[in-house]
């Protein structure tokens, strides 16, 4: 008699502690996971990958043989490209993993903070009346090194009045991004990698998808201000939210830069609830 199916009944205490820890340990890696994934032009290709493996599933109980014959082919080349497609996640992920985040909150020290803050408020609130363009970095865990080396080192005081000269069409420096690490102006007239996201918004111009471009490639928050309208925009984690006003540039940047805070969402989703603007 065949009892092997009661194994799981008398197994020890510490192989059902073992097996409980073994099964939270890999959802929670890939909630982690799927959780980079979530608002990321990766999420729709690994719905269509979800899609592709059903019908393989599907092919393979029907036995089609010239459609498996395919699929075979087909996944020998997802396998050299999917590291190629995936690599921004890839890397945010790795430098999570790096930096012991990837299994911790995140934490943001407010030493000074609200000063430099409201500097950066209102050199964007100055900028919008007068109609002037900018676009200023603030990174956080992920390192953007490789565009700060693009722009002219200034390891400057954060000020309303140097960002605004900074962006002043006549200044040499106007056409670029001013990124602001540790709380100084470190680099000016920066170039940042634009977005590749067909289903933006027409009306965006290179400036919010040079600032979707790097939030999408690192955890970086861009404060943007257009030079058409002069509307207020912030950006994170490749989403934009549009026509902010002082206050409310105030307030978010307080809270995403100033305090203990969950990752269980994106910095967007924990300000509008449960819907989520398209980037738009």
């Amino acid at each position: 008699m065949d009892i092997s199916y009661l194994s799981g009944v008398f197994a020890s205490p510490w192989d059902i502690i073992r097996s409980i820890v073994d099964i939270a340990i890999v959802s929670y890696v890939i909630y982690r996971l799927l959780g980079l994934l979530t608002g990321t032009r990766a999420e729709q290709l690994l719905k269509g990958l979800i899609l592709l493996l059903a019908f393989t599933v599907v092919a393979s109980y029907f036995k089609l043989t010239m459609v498996n014959w395919l699929m075979e082919k087909l996944w020998i080349v997802f396998a050299i490209v999917l590291p190629i497609v995936f690599q921004p996640e890839l890397r945010r992920f790795l430098e999570q993993l790096g930096r012991g985040r990837f299994f911790s909150s995140r934490y943001y020290e407010n030493n000074e903070n609200n000063r430099h803050i409201q500097e950066i408020v209102a050199a964007a609130e100055d900028l919008a009346r007068q109609k002037t363009g900018a676009l200023m970095v603030l990174p956080r865990d992920t390192g953007i090194g490789e565009y700060l080396d693009s722009g002219t080192r200034l390891d400057a005081q954060i000020s309303s009045s140097l960002l605004q000269s900074l962006f002043y069409p006549n200044s040499p420096l106007h056409d670029g991004a001013v990124i602001i690490k540790n709380w100084r102006i470190e680099r000016a007239g920066c170039f940042l990698p634009l977005t590749v996201n067909p289903n933006l918004n027409r009306e965006l111009g290179t400036r919010h998808r040079a600032a979707i471009g790097i939030s999408e490639l690192s955890d970086a928050l861009v404060v943007v201000v257009s030079e058409e309208t002069g509307v207020i925009s912030l950006v994170g984690d490749g989403e934009i939210r549009r026509n902010l006003n002082g206050a409310t540039l105030s307030e978010i940047l307080h809270r995403e830069l100033s305090r203990l805070e969950s990752e269980t969402g994106s910095w967007f989703r924990r300000w509008t609830g449960d819907g989520r603007e398209p980037r738009q």
